[in-house]
């Protein structure tokens, strides 16, 4: 029932995903799973292939392609073969798109071609540890001191920020007017290396083990005007703009990763034998299974759309928080119900399912928790 919406030149490109999953990321990414993290040498290698790049200018040596659904595709394939290249989506379609609407030229010049080439990754600092999505109440700061800022603050849960060179740091510069929190915030670009900067501890977490996040602080970081993103005191307007993407492109890859644990399941139950017959024979596993490939379908038919809303500008952020709230929710239903039917070896992190069964728990809190999406979508019920 999936409405065709790629172009052949993207069945090109999924083809080319496909290929370089299975060729340079399957033989090594237990090893990269056990180690905690992706080499540096794979973002690169996505590079050379123009896969990094795609939505950097070409003149920056990038693929300057603005469709997204080149996006949805390498997520969807990353998330078929049950993989988390690191922060590779967060890059990808969370942070680059600030940098490609808000860097002027000379930050374009200096940057883009890094990002180009895998060469430069990215991190984006925003919640604390005593604000999570109340933005408008964050306490790292910065002062302006001729042409630099003087930052001072410490974030938390920052995806990416232990290897990251460049990390968008959302800081107040000026006081919030009484009637308008909102105002005064600013992004600063802080550069791996800058005095003061310090990246703390990894946090341990239950699942998405080959994506570092870490604590970050700021003691009199001294950051150039010169990397200020956007126009002093603009930030909050900001941080909305990309708000349907980012929250599409989790929906993306919580149905991709759904669909993952579905095709696991449906062949494991056609050989696991139980009282000497496969589970796939018995009435409750096909149940199983046929309620689950209607809901897969339902929210494929729905990300599909808004795919098609984002590519055309028409998806509204209301929208956006429905496709996120119900795709996370279902690929934390259907994750679960397929560990059920392989047993105790569900249990087992030899098999994928375990790893897909951890991995999905976060969904329903990153890029705004279930609970903000309820809060988003009754706002346009006008309650």
């Amino acid at each position: 029932m999936r409405e065709q919406i790629f172009t052949e030149e993207q069945q090109d490109f999924r083809k080319l995903i496909r290929d370089f999953l299975k060729k340079e990321v399957d033989p090594h990414f237990a090893d990269w799973e056990a180690r905690g993290s992706v080499p540096r040498s794979l973002y690169r290698r996505l590079g050379e292939l123009g896969i990094i790049g795609l939505t950097i200018p070409e003149e920056f040596g990038g693929g300057g392609q603005a469709d997204y659904r080149f996006n949805v595709v390498l997520q969807e394939e990353i998330n078929r073969a049950a993989f988390t290249l690191g922060t590779l989506r967060t890059h990808m379609d969370v942070i680059l798109p600030y940098f490609l609407e808000l860097s002027n030229d000379e930050q374009r010049a200096r940057w883009f071609p890094g990002f180009a080439a895998g060469e430069l990754f990215t991190a984006i600092a925003m919640t604390e540890p005593g604000t999570g999505s109340d933005l408008a109440g964050v306490t790292t700061n910065a002062r302006r001191d001729g042409d630099r800022f003087i930052l001072n603050g410490a974030k938390t849960f920052i995806s990416g920020g232990l290897h990251a060179d460049l990390v968008i740091v959302l800081a107040r510069t000026s006081p919030a007017p009484a009637d308008n929190r909102r105002a005064g915030l600013s992004l600063l670009v802080v550069e791996r290396g800058m005095p003061g900067f310090e990246v703390g501890r990894a946090l341990p977490k239950i699942g998405i083990k080959v994506q570092d996040t870490v604590e970050l602080s700021f003691s009199d970081v001294s950051v150039p005007v010169a990397n200020l993103l956007g126009e002093e005191g603009k930030a909050f307007g900001y941080l909305g703009r990309n708000l349907a993407q980012e929250r599409l492109a989790i929906a993306v890859g919580a149905v991709a990763a759904a669909r993952s644990a579905f095709d696991h399941t449906l062949e494991y139950v056609a050989t696991r034998k139980a009282f000497g017959r496969p589970i796939s024979s018995f009435q409750n596993t096909k149940f199983e299974l046929a309620a689950m490939e209607t809901d897969l379908t339902a929210a494929q038919i729905l990300v599909d759309t808004a795919v098609k809303g984002l590519v055309a500008k028409t998806l509204a952020p209301a929208d956006a928080a429905k496709v996120k709230l119900f795709s996370t929710e279902l690929q934390g239903r259907v994750v679960d119900r397929c560990l059920q039917l392989f047993g105790g070896y569900g249990y087992v992190t030899e098999y994928p399912i375990a790893r897909l069964y951890a991995d999905a728990r976060v969904t329903r809190i990153y890029g705004g928790t279930s609970e903000v999406m309820k809060s988003i979508i009754s706002k346009s019920l006008g309650l």
